[in-house]
């Protein structure tokens, strides 16, 4: 059982500690009353040498104090110094203060994540604020390619992050099936429908999905529809087609996200906005025209590189510029149909008529220039209400041994998400494809993600998680009681005197620790998973050091024969980043194993 109430951790705390040294100074009249102290953060030095902490509390009230900072810096550590939790607090550059806790502080934090287990780090931050996150959303068309997969395992580790940051979050795909591709893939199917019925067809025309993925769709219409089909016109066979396709396909990508153990709550269909008895795009333009946001005019000509929807004719606009757009944007096509964005207005609209005000798309990499339009859509259909942080997740480049990785045969033109997840297994897709930030393009090694090395992190960090149990698996010799279920375990260490931790080696275990939900909240802030990656790369690396250094000094290792009480204190330590790399592997939606196989 993990706390699903998280305790307070170590930086809120200090910083709580801040800011009652900074009340005390307004009781005094040394600041002015009812000061905004929510610009004050505390942070890691970035130099471990200048303390444990940092505060800026001084240089974002100097002015309101109508004070000097390094003035003010001296009253806040001069009270700080007097707090029992604080063993210095010096003044640094033009008003910092670097704070040295007292080594209990330590001590308290290990005991924190003994009592929480992998609920440590859990955060109450996100205060239940509703969150839509929107991710793959890949047009139904076939099967998800290795971009898919990037920005499948992005979002939702995003969506885990933000809920174990106290978040209500909702994961959400949005069904591309209204526009031109789900026709030209219903005439694509067709074409397997007619091969199914034992026809020749020779080669896949030009402009037609090429992919042998649709051989089972055409056998399933071919099942359904006889030969029936095969004398009608067009416009009669194309929505049956198109819907069955579309249901297949879907099922598919639903298959190939389950295979990354991915699923969303919420999957709506772009078709839904204008069938079913309600034109919910013409209703969101209406909308918007009665706000005086649509207009009919001419956009002048583009300057410079061309603009993909650019049509010198008179035409329903969105008034974008006034919104932050470089540009007003077309809502209708030419042939009176709406345009991709008109139907992207509509769709949003309908998640801040559910109730979501923070809202956050992930898209590929090629959509980068629609971002502006959208979120000055969402400031024009939510009265600013709302926002849209969009994420582009960048390219990613598969390759073997350094060498690009040959295209799919059953997908024709594209290496698939099922045939890289079925050969290096999902907990490697997910944790390589999380360990770089998502703007910056992505080299994946299918070679290199398997190898069993520190350069290979997602071994690292899961090898960093078995070690410590085959720790506790040879410490029973010296502590037969020691209980192998986590919660027992972790009460039968929770009283041990994690005190006598004292080598510099495992005060830093501690003090990376008592990062962790700090870490936790901050990502989540930042929506950048990422960051937890990298934070469990720099714990599995300090664990396995202190392992390797207790191999080379015997008075370090974590099993001492005789003395029980250093043992009992290491075996705590242990715990701990048993914990939280656990509880970190997963938010990244990756297995934590208790021995490597």
């Amino acid at each position: 059982m993990t706390n699903s109430s998280p305790s307070q951790h170590l930086f809120a705390d200090v910083l709580a500690r801040v800011h009652t040294a900074c009340a005390a100074l307004a009781e005094e009249g040394a600041l002015p009353a009812g000061l905004d102290l929510s610009r004050i953060v505390v942070e890691p030095p970035r130099d471990a040498s200048h303390g444990d902490m940092a505060t800026n509390a001084a240089m974002v009230l100097a002015k309101d104090a109508k004070s000097k900072p390094r003035d003010l810096a001296d009253r806040i550590a001069t009270r700080l110094q007097a707090d029992g939790l604080i063993d210095k607090a010096e003044i640094a550059g033009p008003g910092f203060i670097n704070l040295t806790l007292k080594p209990q502080a330590w001590s308290d934090a290990l005991r924190a994540v003994l009592r929480e287990g992998e609920g440590y780090g859990r955060s109450r931050a996100g205060a239940g604020e509703k969150v839509n996150v929107e991710y793959v959303s890949a047009n139904p068309t076939g099967p998800m390619h290795v971009g898919h997969c990037r920005g499948a395992v992005f979002g939702d580790a995003l969506a885990s992050l933000l809920s174990f940051a106290g978040y209500e979050v909702t994961r959400e795909y949005y069904i591309n099936d209204a526009g031109a591709q789900v026709d030209v893939l219903a005439r694509s199917a067709f074409l397997r429908y007619r091969e199914a019925l034992g026809e020749d067809i020779g080669e896949i025309p030009e402009g037609l999905y090429p992919g042998d993925y649709l051989k089972p769709v055409g056998q399933a219409l071919a099942a359904e529809h006889g030969n029936g089909l095969l004398s009608a016109p067009e416009a009669e066979w194309l929505p049956a087609m198109r819907a069955r396709a579309i249901a297949m396909m879907m099922e598919m990508i639903r298959g190939d996200l389950a295979a990354l153990n991915i699923t969303h709550e919420v999957f709506f269909s772009e078709r839904s906005l204008i069938e079913g008895g309600s034109d919910q795009v013409a209703a969101t333009i209406d909308f918007l025209r009665g706000k005086g946001d649509v207009y009919e005019g001419r956009l002048p000509p583009p300057k410079g590189a061309p603009v993909e929807d650019y049509e010198d004719r008179e035409q329903t606009l969105f008034r974008a510029t006034a919104y932050g757009d470089d540009v007003d944007r077309p809502l209708k096509k030419s042939d009176g149909g709406y345009t991709y964005f008109a139907s992207d207005i509509a769709y949003h609209k309908t998640k801040f008529d559910r109730g979501f005000l923070n809202m956050v798309d992930v898209w590929g990499a090629d959509h980068g220039g629609y971002i502006k339009r959208v979120q000055a859509a969402i400031k024009a259909v939510t009265a600013g209400k709302a926002s849209l942080d969009v994420k582009i997740v960048q390219l990613v480049r598969l390759l073997r041994n350094g060498e690009p990785v040959k295209m799919s045969k059953r997908a024709g033109d594209f290496v698939t998400l099922r045939d890289v997840v079925d050969e290096v297994g999902s907990d490697a897709v997910r944790f390589m494809m999380l360990f770089r930030k998502n703007d910056a393009v992505l080299d994946f090694d299918l070679a290199r993600v398997i190898e069993q090395s520190k350069d290979n992190p997602v071994f690292y960090v899961q090898y960093g998680h078995a070690r410590g149990f085959s720790i506790f698996r040879n410490a029973r010799e010296a502590f037969p009681d020691l209980p192998e279920e986590d919660a027992a375990r972790r009460a039968f260490l929770g009283d041990a005197a994690v005190e006598r931790l004292t080598d510099p080696a495992e005060l830093g275990l501690l003090r990376r620790l008592a990062l962790y939900p700090r870490t936790v909240e901050a990502a989540a802030v930042a929506h950048e998973p990422h960051r937890i990656a990298f934070y469990l790369y720099d714990l599995a690396s300090e664990f396995h050091a202190l392992w390797t250094k207790g191999r080379d000094l015997p008075h370090l290792r974590f099993i001492i024969n005789n003395d029980a009480e250093i043992t009992r204190a290491r075996l705590a330590l242990v715990q701990g980043v048993v914990s939280v790399l656990a509880s970190g592997l997963a938010v990244l939606g990756v297995h934590a194993p208790a021995e490597m196989r």
